[in-house]
């Protein structure tokens, strides 16, 4: 990837989230910009979000951005001046999702190696 794709990438996704955040405070508010991949042709590109809630919930937020798919188009062709304005794909990031499901599982094989190394009384307690 190119020196400016990796820029129009970081200043769509900036973009991209102050706008969400100031014109859409409470909608917006469990809505995360994770990455912006922008073809190099300038035509299309992907908006990668993360969610914070259930997944039912993230998938309510990714509907209601795609709902609102022109008006953030147009937006962003204001913001950031490109050859092409880009039609944008909104895709679910669930990373951080899955980061928590390993952290989860981790812990619990920790949790699991502590109760074994524990030793164990053997012939009751002395007193």
């Amino acid at each position: 990837m190119s020196n400016r794709s990796l820029r129009i990438n970081e200043l769509v996704q900036r973009e991209l989230s102050d706008y969400l955040h100031r014109q859409y405070r409470e909608e917006a508010v469990t809505i995360t910009v994770t990455a912006v991949d922008v073809d190099d042709d300038l035509r299309t590109g992907r908006i990668h979000i993360g969610v914070i809630g259930t997944p039912e919930f993230a998938v309510d937020r990714l509907r209601w951005l795609r709902r609102h798919s022109e008006e953030i188009r147009r937006e962003l062709g204001r913001r950031v001046i490109l050859k092409w304005n880009p039609r944008w794909v909104y895709v679910l990031d669930e990373s951080g999702e899955r980061g928590a499901r390993i952290q989860q599982l981790l812990d619990a094989i920790e949790d699991d190696e502590r109760r074994r190394a524990r030793p164990t009384p053997e012939g009751g307690s002395s007193a």
